[in-house]
């Protein structure tokens, strides 16, 4: 039996080298037959618009031409009637011919029939591709940002950032908040007491993580310190990748109170003492509460000197939560019932 030759020095270095160029040089060849294909799908819709204005083909002829692709390339996915309304759909929303400069044509294509799908509006439909492209995100988390009007809550929550942090960091911190979060995924009543809440996070992490948005890697959930022999406890420490900071979050069930704020900071400043490294970004805080005020939120948020962002929560999607009444048409409801009986 012969030995196997040994290994030379610098082997698993150029190894894992060409490993990277392998991955990467798929991954750009992915790239190009998916962007090759976006183009294909929106010339052919282009040239059914064209037709239907020109000569007025309609749907019939629409299927028969679905028919004759699929017989002519029996090899090729997507030529069925519905998909080619898509297409037509597709070259209609995006008319430009420089469709492949845009962010859309980045997206594969079952992301962009979710757009065309979801959204009617041309600039929700370019901020959700640009975001989706940048970000990464799959079919299933585009479906629940729209679902949950992402756009209106980015960036929303109140927030002394900007009297508490540099002015880029102060940006950047902002970028990681919401207001509201929707947390229907916990399938959670209104009565749930905190730790129920903070445990049906966790079990549903991975839905906490894509709601939080993107970055957001878990730490831990009752984060335990003991400070000179007395205990405490976070509720939910997470920790963000690409701005090398943590972020400290606390529960509450209830309404916003000024004072919720000061146990909140503190353990801001406990976690920015105990964990944080130099090249770590300063430690943010963000309360999670099922009311507030903003008005009392803002004069609170002026006395704190720990950097801090309010936001409420919603453990009902945005369509429910819009077909229910509104404690005016409550008070207003109850009010007329009490008028009716005094009447008989």
């Amino acid at each position: 039996m012969t030995e196997a030759a040994p290994i030379p020095s610098g082997y698993a270095a150029e190894l894992a080298d060409l490993r990277a160029q392998v991955r990467a040089a798929r991954f750009t060849a992915q790239r190009r037959v998916n962007t090759e294909l976006v183009h294909l799908y929106w010339g052919i819709g282009a040239s059914i618009l064209r037709r239907q204005d020109d000569e007025g083909w309609g749907s019939n002829v629409i299927g028969r031409l679905a028919a004759d692709l699929r017989a002519e390339f029996p090899d090729m996915r997507g030529f069925s009637p519905r998909n080619l309304a898509y297409m037509r759909a597709f070259a209609a929303a995006w008319g430009d011919e420089r469709i492949l400069q845009q962010p859309v044509a980045e997206l594969p294509w079952g992301h962009i029939t979710v757009l065309l799908n979801r959204l009617d509006d041309h600039q929700l439909r370019d901020w959700y591709a640009e975001r989706a492209g940048l970000h990464g995100w799959s079919r299933n988390v585009l479906e629940h940002h729209i679902r949950t009007a992402a756009h209106s809550r980015v960036q929303a929550a109140p927030s002394n950032f900007p009297a508490t942090l540099p002015a880029g960091d102060s940006d950047l911190a902002q970028q990681l908040t919401k207001d509201p979060y929707v947390l229907d995924f916990l399938a959670l009543d209104g009565d749930a007491k905190e730790r129920h809440l903070e445990q049906a996070l966790v079990d549903r992490i991975i839905d906490t993580l894509r709601e939080l948005g993107e970055g957001f890697a878990f730490v831990g959930r009752q984060v335990h310190f003991d400070v000179h022999g007395d205990d405490f406890y976070v509720d939910l420490l997470f920790f963000h990748v690409e701005q090398l900071r943590y972020v400290v979050i606390e529960l509450k069930t209830g309404k916003f109170k000024p004072e919720y704020l000061g146990q909140l900071g503190f353990y801001v400043a406990l976690v920015d003492d105990r964990l944080r490294r130099p090249q770590h970004a300063d430690t943010v805080g963000l309360l999670l509460v099922a009311d507030k005020n903003d008005a009392v939120v803002r004069y609170s948020l002026a006395g704190q000197h720990t950097p801090i962002g309010v936001a409420s929560y919603d453990l009902l999607p945005p369509a429910v939560q819009a077909a229910l009444p509104s404690e005016a048409d409550l008070a207003n409801a109850l009010h007329e019932g009490s008028s009716d009986d005094g009447d008989d």
